[in-house]
């Protein structure tokens, strides 16, 4: 490879890494996994004991046996039987409603309230900046009829005072004196 094309691969994948949303995903990866060990330690500290106080201390022990005899063979150390282990997936399931919980009311809807505020305010400048384009609009439509009112009252015959300079310090012919 030559080094031009080298270089070009390198500042292309440079560019790709250091764009806003490629660092932003790393961050939050980097940032959902720490929240992943918090989450489950709050599961396995408080809520399974506290799950496990009407039974087990784990929920991690809750099972059903399928089809006996449920057992595990001491030589061997594999399952005998078919064992459903729903105490598992119940710890899985209140990790994950957990973790959405708290990922919703911490972060989604502050950021959702945020975005409304901002939206607000932009739409209220919008609102302020068309007011003003609109009586601006106005205004100059109002000196454009004056202006052609003057200029068809001059034209007919009038006393010939409006000459289309009004104002302007201009005046036809001769001098102001």
């Amino acid at each position: 490879m030559s080094e031009k094309k080298k270089e070009s691969v390198l500042a292309g994948f440079k560019a790709f890494l250091m764009r806003g949303n490629v660092v932003d995903l790393a961050v939050a990866v980097v940032i959902g996994a720490a929240f992943t060990n918090i989450v489950n330690s709050v599961v396995k500290g408080i809520i399974s004991p506290l799950i496990g106080a009407f039974g087990t201390k784990s929920l991690d022990g809750y099972t059903s046996c399928l089809k006996g005899p449920c057992s595990v063979d001491p030589k061997t150390g594999n399952a005998v039987g078919v064992n459903i282990l729903w105490g598992s997936v119940l710890n899985a399931a209140l990790t994950f409603l957990i973790t959405a919980a708290v990922v919703y009311f911490l972060m989604v809807l502050p950021m959702a309230k945020y975005l409304a505020k901002v939206e607000q305010r932009r739409r209220a400048k919008e609102g302020v900046q068309e007011t003003l384009e609109v009586t601006e609009l106005e205004v100059l439509k109002e000196i454009r009829d004056n202006l052609v009112a003057q200029r068809t009252g001059s034209s007919s015959g009038g006393s010939g005072v409006g000459n289309g300079h009004e104002g302007t310090g201009q005046h036809r012919g001769g001098s102001a004196g």
